[in-house]
Order: C-alpha cells, then structure tokens, then sequence
C-alpha cells in the first residue's frame, strides 16, 4: 500500500468531568493521509491539538467519530474502532512512536531499553542488542552509560535513548513526538540523517518539531493542524 496511513473526518473532545461533564472540543473534521517514504509534519500553535492527533493515531486516546485506517500486514485496521489487542499488534509490527519522555523500567540498562522492541518481535537478543549499541554510539551516548537504568540520565541523554527505542525497528509508519526538543546541534543533525535514512526505506512518518531548522530539513510538506481547530467555528 504506497498510502500506510490514512485519516478520515476524525474528531476528537474531552469530557471535563470536574466541571459539570463539559465537553472541551479539541480537533474537527481531520483529513489527510501520509505516503510511503513521506514525512509529513503537524504545524500550528501550541495547544492547537498536534499531539492529541498522534495519541489518536496510536490508539492512547480514543475518537469521538472518523476513521483512522492502517496497512497492518496487507490488512486495513481502523485504529478508532479496533480492539485492544488488535492496537497492540498494530504497535508492535506497524507503527511505532517516539514520545517527548522516556518511560523507564527499573534497574532496566539502556541498551536493554532500545532492544526491547527488537527482542519482543523474536529477533535473538545479542543480535538485538548489537544493533541497539550501533545506535546509541550513533547518537553520542557515552559506553560507560549503557549498562545503567536511564532513569539516572540527564534530559538529552534519556532522548537519545528514547530515540534509538523508536528508530530500532522496521516499522512501516513513525510518529514523532518533538524527538528533537532536548538535543544539542549535533545530535539534532544526527536525527535528521536517522530520518532521511527511514524516508529512503518507505517509512511513512508524521511529526512534530518545534525547531525550525529540523523541521524544514525533514518535511515533505506541513499540515496546518489550526483549519482543524473548532475554535474557529466557535469564533464565527
């Protein structure tokens, strides 16, 4: 399937339930769709709804109505209306998510967090873990550090870690959460080249990226999430 991933009059509200059961409308009507080997990135303000559109993507935050439609294996899956078991395989074998924060498991070592992905799709766990230390060395972080839990790990450290997690599989669709937002300027270059390099091998990825510089050295084209917002309407 050359379109991986597509989206179809999604809309999305939260229920604040401390207030009375109001509904706070988050996004409206979203459409669109992205290619393999296209990186398209999410742009508008902050708080317009980028993030609520990759959580639903990824199945973290359910749809009030739309489809959310996924090549699994030859096989569509509509996210919005899949079980949770059927989630989790998408996860596992087609699309995968790269978060601004590091979830840790304790007294887990870093090197055994990036192979995690690899070992849990049957690939044999030295061979997993090598290329997991490819990785890391590839985003600058120290040997010395890789055997230790990255809950210990600065900020930048814990990204990269985070990273190499996310970039470790051959998953056919990425989300990209502001992979960059806690990077120095070379590792942010590094990331971009990781990037190019998946658009080459047909990845589809949507992102997020705040740095202005990273996000016109990967885009193929940006979606201005604010003609979604229902602000808009209530405005008018």
């Amino acid at each position: 399937m050359a379109t991986p991933l597509v989206v179809s009059e999604v809309f999305k509200s939260f229920t604040m339930h401390l207030r009375d059961g109001i509904k706070l409308p988050v996004v409206n009507d979203v459409n669109f769709s992205v290619a393999s080997g296209e990186c398209v990135v999410l742009g508008g303000p902050s708080g317009i709804g980028k993030s609520s559109i990759l959580k639903m993507l990824y199945g973290n935050y359910a749809v009030d109505a739309g489809q959310i439609l996924v090549d699994h294996g030859g096989r569509i899956v509509d996210i919005a209306s899949a079980d949770p078991r059927t989630v989790l395989d998408v996860r596992r074998h087609t699309m995968g998510y790269v978060s601004q924060f590091l979830r840790t498991v304790p007294r887990v070592s870093a090197l055994d967090v990036v192979a995690e992905p690899l070992v849990a799709r049957g690939i044999n766990a030295a061979e997993a873990r090598e290329t997991a230390g490819d990785l890391l060395a590839k985003l600058n972080l120290p040997r010395e550090l890789w055997s230790l839990p990255p809950a210990t790990f600065s900020g930048g450290e814990q990204q990269r870690v985070n990273i190499a997690r996310g970039f470790i599989t051959s998953h056919r669709i990425l989300l990209l959460d502001e992979p960059t937002a806690s990077l120095d300027a070379t590792n942010r270059r590094v990331v971009v080249d990781m990037i190019a390099k998946k658009k080459a091998e047909g990845v589809a990825m949507l992102g997020i990226f705040h740095d202005e510089e990273v996000r016109e050295a990967v885009a193929d084209r940006i979606l201005d999430v604010s003609k979604f917002s229902p602000r808009k309407a209530i405005a008018a």
